[in-house]
């Protein structure tokens, strides 16, 4: 329910990052033929030519509608005198000879065991008999004539089209297996780099699309400096940096920062992703890395980024179970390549992660990483640059103030801060307004920061009751707390997974935090929870997230900020992390049962001193707390300065029902039916007679 706690369960301490966990557009290298193309051409119209000439020759003979008989059936029409009006004799290259002939009357011949009746007869007559039987057509008056019918070259096709088949079947076999492996390579392509290649040709990002990151842009303003004018520090016996990494949370604008880098530059720009280096088979891994040196070097002077670069850089010896580690093996070769014997000169690593916890130290040593940049979340002057870069295209209402924006969205990263601007646009397009106005930037800010609003979700009347004693339970406490951090707004209504939301809105950015502020937080995350115990006198589920990181902020105290007087400036609990396990998968008991007693003893005390804080100063303004929790359940929503009115004594406006805007969606009716249902059994009165 507290906005302002994310920093403290994420890791977001005392200048601590918490690392989590993109892919650039890119063109290849065009080859200069697309063989595929051509093979499928060549096979594909050589396929209808030899099947246009089969089907040609076979209507040809078809056509005729000749029937073949045996020799004894044609001698037998022979001796009928003028049976066969006409013949035509064909040559065949393997000098047979076949006899066609016309007959003056359909007559029935004999094929095999049947009969058929036919005027055109075929057969087969051998060479050395031709001299015989054309003496006899001139006997009986037969006009008859040769011809050649020349088949041979359709012989050598038919010959070779089983090997013909058998190669283009090879050569799709072939083409499947290369599968991803690019150009021409085929399957032999595993070990090549899949880096992706942008020319300064392409669309260029510049430093003016990145903001918020000014010290980085410094730091890397000197490499494009080198890139562009290498001489200016050569001179003076400097040398160029061999490889800088960009460490930082998610969405801080790494990547972004590498283009940039390379846009500024004007030199080529290689991009990978740590995770293409390593592939199921050994040795490709390390032939990956060689290769994108091999092209960086053809390039030079470029710049080589792998995003990621913890998937393949993570601490050696941490293998489990033994064997042949590959991803070690191209960690050992990224190494070599970047500071071994070969310099590669001209070639400039930019690496970014998230984790940098995890990476083997020969990598971070100066020679391979010269500089480490710090990418972190933007304060609030970042903030507000991030937001005029993602407006530049969208229409803004005259009401919309980026300062008010960026002052109101503590902790957000860039990523973040684009997606809330993309949520405002598409807000303004469901109501069908021509600009993006300031309470569609609100509007967007609340659901990226506390969450969807669930109208449709059905709430009795006594648990809205108890949520509104709740949140105000924590917006009172804040309120009457010195140390703590202003309550920018309260909602009863559903958002995300929790029934009402109290958001806090610090006056000034914070990197470090005061015991008593610590304590602060505390005594109004607990406030909720005292607010229901001296209202209802009941505890619920309600308090169970408020009580969680409570206690996580007191173990933190005792253990790691040394903020205990009983137990002094030590840490207790060293962290064991198994590299692939997960971070503090274990974490190491360096003390003794006595200290752990100890420890659990100061953490509830700490816990006991503001649950009893917050109750006392709920008692001393009960009166508050009943106004406040009216109100909260008319309204539903309270701001900071409605909050403020009210603790003054001044009256609010009475509330004015929301008009329905085009493409705004209410409560569904048959949820508002089953609400008012539900809403008259409660208040029903109960038959209390037996």
């Amino acid at each position: 329910m507290d906005n302002k706690f994310r920093k403290f369960y994420n890791g977001d301490d005392d200048n601590k990052f918490n690392f989590r966990k993109n892919n650039n557009n890119s063109n290849k290298p065009d080859d200069n033929f697309d063989w595929s193309k051509i093979i499928r051409m060549v096979f594909g119209w050589g396929a209808v030519i030899v099947a246009a000439v089969i089907i040609m020759q076979l209507f040809r003979t078809g056509a005729e509608n000749y029937t073949e008989i045996s020799f004894g059936e044609y001698e037998k029409l022979l001796n009928e005198k003028g049976k066969i009006v006409s013949a035509k004799v064909t040559k065949k290259d393997i000098n047979d000879y076949y006899f066609n002939a016309e007959l003056n009357s359909e007559t029935t011949v004999k094929v095999g065991s049947r009969n058929f009746p036919t005027k055109a007869i075929s057969v087969y007559i051998p060479e050395p008999i031709i001299k015989e039987q054309e003496a006899k057509w001139r006997e009986l008056g037969i006009q008859y004539t040769f011809e050649k019918d020349s088949t041979e070259w359709l012989n050598i096709i038919i010959g070779f089209l089983p090997w013909i088949l058998i190669i283009a079947i090879w050569i799709v076999i072939m083409r499947r297996m290369q599968g991803q492996g690019g150009g021409t390579r085929g399957i032999f392509s595993f070990g090549k780099s899949k880096a992706k290649l942008i020319t300064p040709s392409n669309k260029r990002v510049t430093f003016k699309d990145v903001a918020g990151a000014d010290e980085a842009k410094l730091e890397l303003q000197e490499i494009i400096e080198f890139l562009k004018e290498p001489s200016k520090f050569q001179k003076l016996g400097g040398k160029i940096p061999r490889g800088v990494l960009l460490l930082g949370p998610p969405g801080t604008g790494k990547t972004l920062l590498a283009r940039a880098v390379a846009g500024e530059a004007g030199v080529p720009f290689f991009s990978i992703s740590g995770a293409d280096f390593v592939e199921m088979f050994v040795g490709v891994g390390a032939s990956r890395v060689r290769d994108l040196f091999d092209q960086g070097k053809r390039h030079a002077p470029c710049i080589i980024f792998i995003d990621e670069i913890d998937a393949v850089g993570r601490h050696r010896g941490a293998g489990l179970g033994g064997g042949h580690d590959e991803r070690e093996q191209t960690l050992n070769q990224l190494l070599v390549e970047m500071d071994g014997f070969e310099q590669n000169s001209g070639v400039i690593i930019i690496a970014a992660t998230n984790r940098p916890d995890v990476l083997d130290p020969a990598l971070l040593r100066p020679g391979r990483f010269d500089r480490q940049v710090v990418v972190d979340r933007p304060d609030v002057k970042g903030r507000e640059g991030i937001l005029k870069v993602h407006t530049r295209n969208i229409p803004l209402g005259d009401d919309v103030d980026l300062e008010v924006l960026a002052k109101g969205t503590p902790g957000l990263a860039g990523a973040e801060l684009a997606n809330l601007v993309n949520e405002a646009a598409l807000l303004a397009a469901r109501k069908n307004k021509k600009k993006v106005e300031m309470s569609d930037f609100e509007e967007a800010k609340d659901k990226v920061m506390m969450g969807m609003e669930r109208k449709s979700l059905i709430i009795s009347e006594e648990e809205k009751k108890t949520t509104a004693y709740h949140e105000i339970g924590h917006v009172l406490v804040a309120k009457k707390l010195p140390e703590a951090d202003p309550v920018h707004k309260v909602t009863i209504i559903p958002r995300g997974r929790a029934l009402g939301v109290t958001s806090y809105l610090p006056i000034d950015e914070k990197h470090t935090y005061s015991k008593e502020y610590l304590e602060a937080m505390i005594t109004y995350a607990l406030g909720g929870r005292a607010a229901e115990k001296l209202i209802f006198n009941h505890y619920t589920t309600g308090a169970g997230n408020d009580i969680e990181k409570a206690t996580n902020i007191a173990r933190k105290m005792v253990c790691e900020w040394g903020m205990s007087e009983r137990l002094g400036p030590l840490a207790y609990g060293a962290k064991e992390e198994e590299i692939f396990l997960g971070r503090e998968i274990q974490r190491h008991k360096d003390y003794s049962e006595k200290t752990a007693q100890e420890i659990d003893d100061e953490v509830r005390t700490i816990i006991r001193n503001a649950e009893q804080r917050a109750e006392n100063i709920l008692k001393e303004n009960i009166e508050l707390l009943h106004k406040l929790s009216k109100e909260l359940l008319e309204r539903e929503i309270l701001d900071g300065d409605e909050i403020d009115a009210i603790i003054k004594g001044q009256e609010l406006p009475p509330v004015k029902k929301p008009e329905k805007s085009n493409g705004e969606e209410d409560i569904p009716d048959h949820v508002k039916k089953l609400m008012e249902q539900r809403n008259k059994k409660e208040t029903a009165p109960k038959d209390e007679s037996n």
